[in-house]
């Protein structure tokens, strides 16, 4: 039994001297190599001092290589660079037909320009070599007095859709597609001709506030409401006044009838006004003239 004791507390003393001699070795990172331990402590050090401060100039840089590597585009095409008169001029000169921009490039003569520019081979050739007459004072001017914010843009652009549609179900609701597209096809020869309002509104209600049958179109003046009551009729018409102003808006004619013919009248009467004009088209109940 003594020697039973004195195993059990033999035991007990060695266990407990292991159990500490492996916690000590656990936790004390003095028993490491020298070594491995700073190389253990290096790559924390080393990631920390590496990670640059993020700024624009960063951050473009990024952007710019990914787009040289593999053409990364998250948000699009890039935005464009800042407005200046000479790339006003130059667009001008590429578009000759956009009148807003070439009269605002020839409010003061341009200088003489080789050939090869008006070839414009290239944009970054006629931005390089085109010496615009447009001064910046002069394009702030510009926009200060022609800008209009989008949503005017919208709205005006619904009412002359609006006053168009009127103006196809009130004069050709009962006539084929064709037949629609004929007047609609008038009121834009008319707008684009210096002899009339330049807004399909103004062309349709031009004299409208001179009394019954001072207009241009009779249902502008007869004194009705102008409100419509056949939905299928006045659908077709929104949608053709949606087609024909939109290509109004590109300059373009829906080329129904000539671009010259200006005025018409329905078959069962007949104008004095018809003989001093050529007449150019019959379509449905309507006979197209245009000036002699």
């Amino acid at each position: 039994m003594a020697v039973s004791a004195a195993a059990l507390v033999l035991s007990a003393a060695f266990s407990s001297s292991w159990a500490q001699d492996v916690q000590v070795a656990e936790v004390q990172p003095a028993t490491l190599p020298a070594p491995i331990a700073a190389e253990r402590l290096a790559p924390a050090v080393a990631d920390t001092a590496s990670v640059p401060t993020l700024t624009p100039d960063v951050l473009a840089a990024y952007v710019a290589r990914q787009q040289a590597a593999k053409g990364f585009n998250i948000f699009g095409d890039a935005p464009p660079p800042q407005l200046t008169s000479a790339m006003v001029s130059a667009y001008a000169a590429a578009h000759y037909g956009n009148a807003a921009l070439t009269a605002i490039d020839t409010a003061v003569p341009a200088p003489a320009q080789p050939s090869a520019v008006s070839a414009f081979a290239s944009p970054e050739l006629a931005y390089a070599a085109l010496e615009s007459s447009v001064t910046d004072d002069m394009l702030a001017k510009y926009a200060h007095v022609r800008f209009e914010p989008t949503d005017k843009k919208i709205a005006r652009a619904n009412q002359e859709k609006l006053c168009l549609s009127k103006a196809i179900y009130h004069e050709a609701r009962g006539e084929s597609d064709n037949g629609q597209w004929a007047v609609a096809n008038v009121i834009i020869n008319r707008a684009m001709s210096k002899r009339f309002p330049s807004t399909m509104c103004g062309v349709i209600y031009q004299n409208a506030d001179q009394g019954r049958n001072r207009c241009q179109f009779s249902f502008a003046c007869d004194g009705q409401p102008d409100m419509t009551s056949e939905r299928k009729a006045w659908l077709k018409a929104n949608t053709i006044a949606a087609a024909a102003y939109s290509e109004f808006q590109h300059g373009q004619r829906p080329g129904v009838v000539p671009g010259s013919a200006l005025f018409y009248h329905t078959r069962s009467v007949s104008p004095d006004w018809s003989s001093t004009y050529q007449r150019v088209a019959q379509i449905g109940a309507h006979v197209f003239y245009a000036p002699l």
